[in-house]
């Protein structure tokens, strides 16, 4: 299996990194096998016709810049698989980030408290709090009918209990169909329109526009509308943990001190961007 292995990583190389490429192909021949780090002992696998016609589906997709969690329908967060598809985002580590900083600050609760996640996407962000904080009751809303369905899809196979909510979050007559909520917790779209040309082909042709991009003359819009929904639904002391666009983080500390949150503070990523803040409704 070492040389089909190699073959992958050698054609898949013009569409990424080397390194990236041999991560891919990892994962690839992981599914096929169903075994983890299965690269350390390929030598010794010898894949069956079905594994190699699987191994075939997955490599034309893979050249067609298709990313791989999309291929392979599975993205790990939090050690956990989730499924995806192309209606949702694929997670990302620095969100791994904001959902470890909110565990660590509300671990050691024992009163159980209402958390509301805007924006559930493949629901990585409310499964993960809802397993970890078992105090917490956990509510999500998402625009999309087809992100609700991956995100209770998840919810149902990883045995988390989460509330679904579908609900335009910029319209504020669906607001009231939101919980008052003691945490809030936010991966809202926060990528200017302009900066699409400078993406990678895979997440501009594959990944939902929607969860990803903002008006260029409106970059702030989700974090306004967080800020004033906390000022009108969030309870007195309400904490509120936000992931931002690198380049916006004294723009989002802005409106929410404008909007009357204090306590605002600003978190780097593991590759020390400022991709984080908290903030607390007074």
């Amino acid at each position: 299996m070492i040389s089909a292995y190699q073959q992958l990583v050698t054609e898949l190389t013009p569409l990424y990194n080397e390194n990236e490429a041999a991560v891919i192909a990892g994962m690839v021949f992981e599914k096929i096998t169903g075994e983890r780090r299965i690269t350390r002992r390929l030598e010794q696998i010898v894949l069956s016709p079905g594994q190699q016609n699987d191994l075939e589906k997955y490599r034309q997709q893979l050249l067609e810049y298709r990313p791989v969690q999309y291929v392979l329908h599975e993205a790990w967060f939090q050690d956990m698989r989730f499924y995806v598809d192309e209606q949702v985002l694929i997670p990302r580590p620095e969100t791994e980030e904001l959902v470890e900083w909110i565990v660590t600050d509300f671990r050691t609760s024992e009163e159980p408290f209402t958390l509301l996640d805007i924006g559930s996407g493949s629901g990585c962000i409310p499964i993960s709090l809802a397993k970890k904080l078992p105090c917490c009751i956990v509510h999500s809303c998402d625009v999309s009918s087809g992100a609700l369905e991956v995100s209770n899809r998840n919810a149902h196979e990883l045995g988390a209990k989460v509330q679904w909510h579908q609900a335009d979050f910029l319209d504020s007559s669906m607001w009231d169909n939101l919980p008052a909520a003691e945490v809030i917790v936010s991966n809202p779209p926060y990528i200017p329109q302009s900066g699409k040309s400078g993406m990678d082909k895979h997440v501009v042709d594959f990944e939902p526009g929607i969860a990803l991009f903002v008006p260029d003359n409106n970059a702030l819009i989700f974090y306004e509308a967080i800020a004033a929904f906390v000022n009108i639904r969030a309870k007195a002391g309400a904490a509120i943990y936000v992931e931002i666009h690198e380049g916006l983080a004294s723009e989002v500390q802005a409106v929410f001190a404008a909007s009357g949150l204090t306590e605002i503070q600003v978190r780097l990523d593991m590759q020390g961007k400022e991709r984080m803040i908290r903030a607390v409704k007074a």
